[in-house]
């Protein structure tokens, strides 16, 4: 099937324009508030001990994330028959990365991953299907490291401010509204049927589409597993970056503490309503480190830093886009 290109209708100039100026100013905001509540001498204080050697360590633990990501990434397009080489994945992915980082959205990065596999699976409705699997599954990683991470946390004595029973509740949640899309694919079919009105014959055949890309899914289970164990992996790798660069600045917080905030920090950051999560971001640190009796200043750098360090791994990708030559 030859590739279909995106015909989605996009959105009127002035309306983006709008959108983008709340986001900033929603960030702006947040970030404003959360340092007039801070100490200057105390953040600079922090900033000034961050030790080189544990935030080196931290980029090469997010190094690991990014090769991981490709890995998990590859099952799922394996399970579907398309083969494309490890290496390209990976500087797809390290693409997207700075897609994420320097764009004010964070789906910036799936749209290239999409266009960049969607002519090894002669269809970008199953490239896209791809992405957006990898995505859920991800996210019922997220979500299961952080309650199990809450939850022996509370047994040692450490109970955080998120209950680890809210987590399991939105992990076995999401889990009952997600599995039938792979078990019974003809369900969300019946489920979609509805919006074929709006265009019979196009919707009808990605329709038709979609239901053959899940039933195959259903067929490679290890896939499926495979992929789950590696979004736990990702996300444990994610905690322990952000625990070295808190390590970095001497900040004395639970490693289990951290795979609940740095978890629901990511959740909270797919609201659409900042900038690539600045200040949403912080605000989740500054609200859980201080329930833990830790200064704001702590929360705030450990999130600030990590965030630049993100966006200077990034320039990796702008590196690797800038050598395709596109």
């Amino acid at each position: 099937m030859a590739v279909v290109p995106d015909t989605a209708p996009q959105r009127p100039p002035a309306r983006r324009r709008l959108i983008l100026s709340t986001k900033i100013v929603v960030s702006v905001a947040l970030l404003a508030v959360l340092v007039t509540r801070s100490d200057a001498p105390r953040l600079w204080s922090y900033v000034r001990s961050a030790s080189l050697p544990w935030l080196a360590g931290a980029l090469g633990l997010y190094l690991l994330m990014v090769l991981a990501s490709a890995w998990r990434w590859g099952l799922l397009l394996d399970a579907q028959g398309v083969q494309v080489p490890a290496r390209r994945l990976t500087q797809s992915f390290l693409v997207a990365t700075f897609f994420n980082n320097f764009l004010p959205s964070n789906i910036g990065g799936d749209v290239i991953r999409v266009a960049d596999t969607a002519r090894d699976a002669r269809s970008r409705t199953l490239a896209a299907t791809v992405v957006l699997m990898d995505r859920g599954i991800g996210l019922l990683g997220l979500v299961l490291l952080a309650a199990v991470a809450a939850t022996i946390a509370r047994s040692g004595g450490l109970e955080g401010p998120v209950p680890s029973s809210a987590l399991w509740f939105g992990f076995a949640a999401a889990t009952i509204i997600s599995a039938p899309a792979v078990l019974a694919p003809g369900g969300v079919e019946r489920l979609l049927r509805p919006i074929r009105r709006v265009h019979p014959e196009w919707i009808g055949a990605r329709l038709e589409q979609l239901t053959q890309v899940l039933a195959r899914f259903r067929a490679a289970p290890g896939a499926i597993f495979g992929c789950f164990a590696g979004a736990i992996l990702v996300q444990a790798l994610l905690v322990g970056f952000y625990a070295a660069v808190a390590h970095s600045i001497g900040v004395p917080v639970s490693p289990w503490h951290m795979a609940v905030v740095v978890p629901m920090s990511f959740l909270v950051q797919m609201l659409p309503i900042s900038v690539n999560g600045f200040g949403l971001r912080e605000a989740t640190f500054s609200f859980y480190f201080t329930r833990l009796g830790l200064p704001i200043e702590a929360a705030l750098v450990v999130s600030l830093l990590g965030a630049g360090l993100v966006m200077l791994f990034s320039l990796s990708g702008a590196a690797v886009y800038v050598s395709r030559g596109t």
